[in-house]
């Protein structure tokens, strides 16, 4: 493959969320890959490295999820935690447009980097993941919950799927600051991905899963077991195999990954939904924001006599004369 080729091949490849099947194993799932996007939301950020890192895997999973929507609504992904990193924002137009940010407290971020505690859960600390889902102004909005238990957002978000869908499910994310493709054409900034595979059999025996004890169970309750369905089985046995490096290959299309895992059992791929940057944020919307304060309250926003306000999102910086605002 020439330099060229593998360029427009990332291009295809990158950016999107790629649906796909294995009707014999009775399976669905999605491929998530950022390259360019994602260089420039992070770059535009500007955090440590290891916040970035946690920024990446959560816009990654949170693109997994929201793509896998068939409304126009919102969906939003967000922790909040008591360690040094406070926050982590993934807001999306479902299908595709994305916009995210980290809050984090610098002295605190900058100490557990330099004594080495980089870990998710380290910087994270013990607090909830939250997705919502907003259909709309006439539809009710859901919300699930998680607590952050477990070594990465990963294993979080695996719990997630076992104690509120139910569904079996096999998920792998990975990100990387800096990537050579496997052929050696091309080297890219940040990238990242995510996989994820489930089990959607007719029969929603074969799907069954055991049951979390119940919390006031007696001390001699003992739980049924139920066995993995072999088409289960096959398919996370296949995916167990799948590595960081195959999944952020910027030099291995999904397609080709998911034809290596699954061709012998039929694999067919879908339309991708393209993922894009997008911000809310204009003058005017941070205009009528400032107006909503009242006047003693706008004159307290004053610095070097002016208003300025930096949308978190995408780090753009409105710049007011507050003689300007009126009511």
């Amino acid at each position: 493959m020439s330099e060229s080729e593998a360029r427009v091949a990332r291009d295809v490849a990158d950016d999107t969320s790629l649906p796909f099947q294995v009707a014999s194993l009775d399976v669905r799932g999605r491929i998530v890959r950022f390259g360019g996007l994602l260089d420039e939301i992070l770059v535009a950020h500007n955090y440590p490295e290891p916040v970035s890192i946690l920024l990446a895997e959560a816009m990654v999973l949170g693109a997994l999820l929201g793509t896998g929507f068939k409304f126009d609504g919102r969906f939003t992904l967000q922790t909040q935690a008591n360690g040094p990193v406070g926050m982590l924002v993934v807001d999306m137009d479902t299908p595709g447009g994305i916009r995210a940010c980290a809050r984090f407290d610098r002295a605190a971020a900058a100490a557990a980097i330099a004594e080495g505690r980089t870990a998710p859960m380290e910087l994270l600390g013990q607090g909830h993941l939250a997705m919502t889902v907003d259909q709309g102004a006439y539809m009710q909005r859901y919300q699930g919950l998680v607590a952050l238990d477990g070594a990465s957002l990963e294993e979080v978000a695996r719990s997630y799927f076992v104690q509120s869908e139910q569904i079996p499910t096999f998920l792998k994310i990975a990100v990387a600051p800096s990537v050579s493709a496997s052929d050696g054409s091309f080297r890219s900034p940040w990238r990242a991905a995510a996989f994820l595979v489930q089990f959607l059999p007719t029969s929603p025996e074969r799907q069954r899963m055991a049951d979390l004890p119940p919390g006031d169970a007696p001390s001699d309750f003992v739980a049924p077991v139920y066995r993995d369905d072999e088409a289960w089985i096959t398919v996370r046995t296949l995916a167990e195999t799948l590595t960081s490096e195959e999944l952020i290959d910027p030099g291995l299309s999904p397609e080709r990954l998911l034809y290596r895992l699954y061709h012998e059992h039929g694999v067919a791929v879908f339309e991708p939904t393209p993922v894009a940057k997008i911000c809310r944020c204009s003058e005017t919307r941070v205009r009528d924001m400032i107006r909503s304060f009242k006047p003693a309250e706008r004159v307290d926003m004053i610095e070097n006599g002016a208003i300025e306000v930096v949308c978190e999102f995408c780090n753009t910086r409105y710049r007011f004369d507050p003689t300007a605002i009126t009511d």
